[in-house]
């Protein structure tokens, strides 16, 4: 009878070992989503912090453009004001866009390419969405390796019980892949 009872114990502390090893991995994973969204934000915030002195450099060249350099304001608000991840990737794609077609405009300012200070924006810019690139990338890795151990057997039923609920893909939209159509009037 003592050794039915300490196999019970030793079963019963095998499965709430395994119980609890299973939740700590989905609360690391899901931190770890946390953790890669923030640094999204960081780069974007970054991103959004440069554009106001592109956008006055480009305004000291340029007369006729008050549209694009309004469409680039309001992007940029809705950027700062987005939340969560699908928020974040539809405000990013439409101030994208934006700056594309900025950087289309500018072609026709050559003294503006030219400017020191334009170039300089230009390529932190450039940096900035090379960052921006492989934030994404590294929390859509996060979120996959967190979905994928939220549905997984056993971890699902986990998972059920305490509420961890798939997280959303930054995707971008299918607008991200039209071509920008401006005209010089």
């Amino acid at each position: 009878m003592k050794k039915v009872g300490i196999i019970i114990v030793v079963v019963v502390a095998l499965i709430a070992i395994f119980l609890v090893g299973n939740y700590n991995s989905l609360i690391s994973k899901e931190e770890t989503v946390d953790n890669k969204l923030s640094d999204i934000k960081v780069q974007l915030k970054r991103r959004t912090d440069l554009i106001p002195n592109l956008v006055e450099t480009v305004k000291g060249y340029t007369t006729h453009e008050q549209g694009v350099i309004d469409s680039i304001t309001q992007a940029r608000e809705n950027l700062v004001n987005a939340n969560s991840a699908s928020d974040l990737a539809e405000a990013d794609q439409k101030l994208t866009s934006a700056l594309n077609n900025l950087f289309i405009v500018v072609e026709n300012y050559p003294d503006l390419k030219a400017n020191e200070n334009f170039i300089n924006l230009q390529d932190e810019l450039a940096g900035t969405e090379n960052r921006i690139a492989t934030s994404r990338r590294d929390y859509n890795d996060a979120v996959n390796s967190y979905n994928s151990s939220i549905r997984r057997f056993p971890s699902n039923i986990l998972a059920g019980m305490f509420g961890f609920d798939k997280k959303d893909y930054f995707e971008t939209s299918e607008d991200s892949l039209e071509v920008p159509d401006i005209s010089f009037e």
